[in-house]
């Protein structure tokens, strides 16, 4: 039996709200908010985060770590190969990016399961994630929103066994992008709803039910893909599912559309509501669709995971339009008159990759005190090359001091700087994000999370920062 282990999600803490939108652009409101990625947060980034919290949940490392994106930083070098970096996964790691359709993230759990069924692998984290951005005062700028979830495919501990599948593919320009585009490009919309979004559904919807002779009564829940909410709404309604019961919520109103992310997004708030025999209908869409039958297990009542998306939804944020215009680079602001930050050098980022991606110091064998950055030499007890590594990405800390940067080259001033004082010892000097200058105190509870330092050279530089804990 093959089906989902774990899964994480991660949703960024920032909101956009439609209205202030509108009032950007003196237009009419449609309501809800979108979630938005702070300027230190991309695609791979949250896919970190949504892996940290699948293999938390699962307690499966994976064998395999497929990378599910429209918007991976690099066009040409693998992201999946970083996410496992970041996470510690070991070298012998399947990775593989899948791109270019928001069905990806689909595509890489067919890929999944089939390369568990074969017994080529015995668990691959899929993740998806994405940062798609639409122009202003378009139908997209208030509808999309980003996020990133991990799934678990595997062989044991199943918590949703999947009990059938099936796939079509459809050539139609709906929506895409160019080499060189910022924003998503789109087709006359009645065309590319009816004529793909609604043909191609059903299909592959009707066609999955008549394949494992199931109606749609005999399903818990539903989740599937919508490009918004009166599409979403719509499609339910011509294939007979109960809209209060079955369905499952689009998010669209919290969170807005997150691509490849989407659909994944919904399974998980479906799987943290569901419980063991349930029978859940699965469907997404992008240049064709793929469909799943997925049954719960009894494993659902022991599968302890990250935070469900409810209490995601909860952590917020709110920004104005001005702020989100910085954030996503779409106005020229005036740079400091001081020089450029060196480019990272490629060799010692390759060198000292473990402890800069993987965030390894090490601790001393003979005092056993921590450390970052790792040294030879310990800085308590001064012995010489006795140490074993030591992670510093799962520790909590308090920040021990802080100071506020006002000539940070960061596209928000003042930049949070703070010593943080780990828990089990070690201390690291980092940015403080997610926390407004006038709410950092010393003593202040953090967590670490894995975030973007920049873009110099051509070269994306990552590294981690200090969050507060909510």
């Amino acid at each position: 039996m093959v089906g989902i282990t774990s899964f994480g999600a991660y949703i960024p803490a920032y909101r956009l709200s439609r209205d202030e939108i509108s009032r950007a652009w003196g237009t009419r409101s449609k309501g809800g908010e979108r979630a938005v990625a702070k300027h230190d947060e991309d695609s791979l980034t949250m896919a970190v985060a949504a892996t940290f919290g699948c293999m938390k949940g699962g307690g499966q490392r994976g064998d395999g770590l497929f990378f599910a994106s429209t918007t991976s930083p690099y066009k040409e070098k693998q992201g999946a190969a970083i996410i496992a970096a970041a996470v510690d996964l070991p070298k012998e790691t399947r990775t593989a990016d899948f791109t270019d359709s928001l069905r990806a993230a689909t595509i890489a759990m067919n890929s999944a399961v089939d390369a568990v069924k074969s017994g080529t692998a015995e668990n691959i984290i899929v993740a998806a994630s994405d940062c798609r951005m639409g122009a202003g005062k378009s139908q997209f700028e208030p509808l999309f929103g980003e996020g990133a979830v991990a799934l678990g495919i595997g062989n044991a501990d199943i918590i949703a066994s999947i009990e059938g599948s099936h796939s079509v593919f459809s050539e139609l320009l709906d929506v895409w992008r160019l080499e060189g585009d910022s924003f998503t490009r789109s087709w006359e919309e009645r065309f590319i709803i009816n004529e793909g979004y609604m043909n191609t559904m059903q299909r592959v919807i009707s066609q999955i039910m008549e394949k494992y002779k199931v109606t749609p009564k005999d399903f818990s829940k539903v989740v599937f893909y919508g490009p918004d909410r009166r599409s979403h709404t719509s499609l339910a309604r011509r294939l007979g599912f109960d809209l209060e019961t079955q369905v499952q919520d689009p998010l669209f109103d919290s969170i807005g559309n997150t691509g490849t992310a989407a659909l994944p997004m919904m399974m998980v708030a479906a799987l943290d509501e569901a419980k063991p025999g349930d029978l859940i209908l699965v469907a997404n869409y992008g240049d064709g669709g793929d469909a799943f039958i997925m049954k719960v297990t009894a494993n659902i009542g022991k599968f302890r995971g990250n935070q469900k998306i409810k209490e995601l939804l909860e952590k917020k944020i709110n920004i104005n339009y001005e702020k989100y215009l910085n954030w996503r680079d779409l106005v020229p602001i005036q740079e400091l008159s001081r020089p450029q930050s060196p480019t990272p050098s490629i060799t010692c980022l390759w060198r000292e990759s473990k402890s800069v991606l993987a965030f390894y110091g090490k601790k001393c064998k003979k005092c056993g005190t921590a450390q970052y950055p790792p040294q030879r030499v310990c800085i308590k007890c001064q012995t010489k090359d006795d140490f074993e590594d030591y992670k510093f990405s799962d520790k909590k800390g308090n920040i021990f001091t802080y100071t506020l940067d006002y000539l940070t080259p960061s596209r928000e001033s003042p930049a949070v700087v703070g010593v943080v004082d780990f828990e089990g010892g070690g201390r690291v000097m980092c940015e403080v994000t997610e926390c407004e200058p006038s709410k950092i105190t010393i003593g202040m509870p953090v967590e670490m999370c894995f975030r973007k330092i920049g873009l110099r050279g051509g070269v994306h530089n990552y590294f981690w920062k200090a969050r507060p804990i909510s």
